[in-house]
């Protein structure tokens, strides 16, 4: 899986570093800061990617198949 994340939509909620604490940060100025672009399709971390796509409240992450 390919992790994207629109930067200019993102709006710093924390709800993708809560569900996937190992792809998802934010930074001192709470800006999100993607740990892992590539993760492997079939991963519990992709399962948990495909959550935060779902419950980021502006649509700002895609988690798209290799």
């Amino acid at each position: 899986m390919k992790v994207v994340v629109d930067m200019e939509t993102c709006i710093g909620s924390g709800m993708c570093t809560t569900i996937a604490p190992t792809v998802f940060a934010l930074d001192d100025q709470g800006v999100l800061v993607l740990l892992k672009a590539d993760i492997p399709d079939d991963s519990e971390e992709a399962g948990l990617v495909r959550d935060a796509c779902f419950c980021c409240p502006v649509e700002a992450i895609a988690g798209t198949s290799k």
